[in-house]
């Protein structure tokens, strides 16, 4: 019989199974702008096309994402490592997030990385409080391919942390 410990690790193991993108989420704020890396993100709806977007409570950039809000998913390509260390330990709003980062700008003035795989433009319709991190829902109004390749795919070895 195996212990309450046991099952938790095992119970964490399968739950990091679940296959994530690697997403770099990019927000304009007045003359404010930033990035973060994302992986809880989740197609959930067709029509109109929707996605969902898990963000850690203490990450700043939640504060921007109030409902109406808009942001760009952009999709990571598989072998663009180094936007994983870029933009993987956040940046305080207010710091440069995209100093060597080359950045398009989409018709409202966000940041789409002009290297990323594709990019999706959405509008923060729904947030919801969700153990310690913030669910939005988001309705996806555009986006495109932009380069040939293939998404990144995220597998943790534990469904308990990052």
């Amino acid at each position: 019989m195996q212990t309450q410990t046991e099952e938790r690790k095992q119970l964490a193991a399968a739950l990091g199974r679940v296959a994530s993108g690697v997403f770099v989420l990019t927000v304009r704020h007045a003359r404010a702008e930033t990035g973060m890396l994302a992986s809880w993100v989740q197609q959930c709806a067709f029509e109109p096309p929707h996605v969902s977007v898990a963000i850690k409570r203490t990450r700043p950039i939640i504060d921007w994402l109030k409902p109406v809000a808009s942001f760009i998913l952009n999709v990571v390509e598989r072998e663009q490592k180094n936007m994983i260390s870029h933009f993987g330990h956040g940046f305080p709003l207010g710091e440069p997030a995209f100093d060597g980062i080359q950045i398009e700008r989409h018709t409202d003035g966000s940041p789409v990385l002009a290297t990323a795989h594709a990019f999706l433009h959405c509008i923060v319709r729904i947030r919801v409080n969700v153990g310690e991190h913030e669910l939005f829902l988001a309705e996806v109004v555009g986006g495109r391919v932009l380069h040939d390749g293939h998404p990144m795919i995220h597998v943790r070895k534990s469904g308990a942390h990052y």
